[in-house]
């Protein structure tokens, strides 16, 4: 995933004033940008595109943004940030209850929306580059700019089925990641159904990373959902982050 220019945005968003707006303005910082004007046609762009950010309006024709947001959050963690003149409180909570990144309030200036961006790009891509290139939980090592596994200083040969895999959970440490979200992040797009394959990976993992493969210690399992990588004892290092950006002085907002 880039972080910086050369990114891909989905825009997604019926109004085309809007829409031209954030394309000038997002290819001039060297964004690559993808406009959808409807939630059926972003669920559709999302297999040939392969966004790294989605700008999201909740006011859609057809499915609505709200559903959209829900369906793509089901087997993905792509980034989301909401664009939309619904600027309650109840429909921030709402969005962000589906899993949405982010809430942006329309009229919005353009500093704010690129401010955002860069934010959800950062924290979708904590382990490249940087202090947290290496991670480390208790006698887990894992140096991910040589692609080095090591288990109490020795090193754990992985398959790069098996690497990807662990690679996967560790980006999302702490978080639950459903059976349908790992097949379609490690295997692909077609293989939402083919929970035997995540097991038997699982399984291979446990035995090569866990001091007790009998009694996980970083891989867990959630019952009837998927598994979670342990958080516990990490010691990885974090930048900080980027503040929020505002409108600047002068600038015309978008969307009123």
């Amino acid at each position: 995933m880039n972080t910086a220019g050369g990114a891909r945005i989905l825009v997604v968003d019926d109004e085309i004033e809007i829409v031209r707006a954030l394309q000038r303005s997002l290819s001039a910082y060297g964004y690559e940008v993808y406009a959808a004007s409807s939630g059926e046609e972003a669920l559709e762009a999302l297999g040939h595109f392969r966004p790294d950010v989605m700008l999201l309006d909740l006011g859609l024709p057809g499915i609505s943004g709200l559903e959209v947001c829900k369906r793509v959050r089901a087997h993905s963690n792509l980034p989301i940030i909401v664009l939309s003149v619904k600027d309650s409180e109840r429909d921030k909570v709402l969005a962000l209850d589906l899993g949405a990144d982010d809430y942006v309030a329309k009229p919005f200036g353009m500093n704010e929306v690129l401010a955002r961006i860069r934010v959800a790009l950062r924290h979708a891509a904590p382990l490249q580059g940087g202090t947290a290139a290496v991670f480390r939980a208790g006698p887990l090592r894992i140096d991910f700019a040589r692609r080095l596994v090591q288990l109490n200083g020795k090193e754990v040969k992985l398959t790069p089925t098996e690497y990807e895999l662990l690679k996967v959970l560790v980006q999302n440490r702490g978080k639950i990641m459903t059976r349908q979200m790992l097949l379609t992040r490690v295997w692909g797009s077609g293989y939402g159904g083919e929970a035997h394959y995540l097991h038997v990976y699982i399984g291979q993992l446990r035995r090569k990373i866990e001091p007790d493969p009998a009694h996980p210690r970083f891989i867990l399992t959630i019952s009837g959902v998927g598994y979670r990588f342990s958080a516990e004892e990490e010691t990885t290092g974090e930048g900080a982050d980027e503040g929020e950006g505002g409108q600047a002085k002068g600038e015309k907002p978008v969307g009123e």
